[in-house]
């Protein structure tokens, strides 16, 4: 009898198992994160298997390298030279007119070419439309565009390492390299502060 009760009194001093599933659970949790953090520092992300041509979306490359240049029809029937723009920074906006966040982010480059054109900043208007391409001349005026639009094809995209989503737009320097790439709608005050650095 005596002992029955020294094991009963004994008992509330042990974990119970609720307890003990709670110690596992907090110590496998625990060596998961350590894990995890052991694995992800001190590697080199940046060499591993990223597909061919990959840019990180709406990040400046961690090198500047040169535009490739391309000679495109605009839509006003002339032709546009990229590589003529050295000394100038320029912004090329692959877009569309069936896009919306496109169409949403033009009257920020009008903005753009408004209040930065005489300073040395040109935005060229890559179009991607292809079965909307008679679209692109009516856009332009309803829009009030006040940049060169010119027409895009195949080479142009896959020079620029496949354009994935429009818009994507790129920011090239004076001397004509690419110091940065966006996927996406990207903010006026984002292209205004590249601007600043590289004027």
């Amino acid at each position: 009898m005596v002992d029955k009760n020294k094991s009963k009194n004994n008992e509330p001093s042990g974990l119970s198992k609720k307890q003990k599933n709670w110690i596992y659970t907090g110590f496998f949790v625990g060596l998961i994160i350590v894990l995890f953090v052991l694995n992800n520092t001190g590697s080199e992300p940046d060499k591993g298997p990223y597909p061919p041509n990959y840019l990180a979306a709406s990040e400046p490359q961690s090198k500047s390298s040169p535009a490739p240049d391309f000679n495109l029809p605009t839509s006003d029937g002339k032709t546009l030279k990229l590589s003529d723009l050295k000394g100038k920074v320029v912004i090329i906006d692959f877009w569309a007119t069936w896009c919306p966040p496109c169409r949403k982010g033009i009257p920020d480059l009008i903005a753009l070419k408004k209040k930065y054109g005489s300073k040395g900043v040109e935005i060229i208007g890559i179009s991607t439309d292809s079965d909307t391409k008679d679209k692109v001349v009516p856009f332009i005026k309803e829009y009030g565009i006040n940049y060169p639009i010119v027409y895009g094809n195949m080479g142009v995209y896959q020079s620029y390492g496949g354009i994935r989503a429009i818009p994507t737009s790129f920011i090239i320097d004076k001397k004509g390299s690419v110091v940065a790439m966006h996927e996406g709608l990207v903010s006026m005050s984002v292209y205004e502060n590249h601007i600043k650095e590289l004027l």
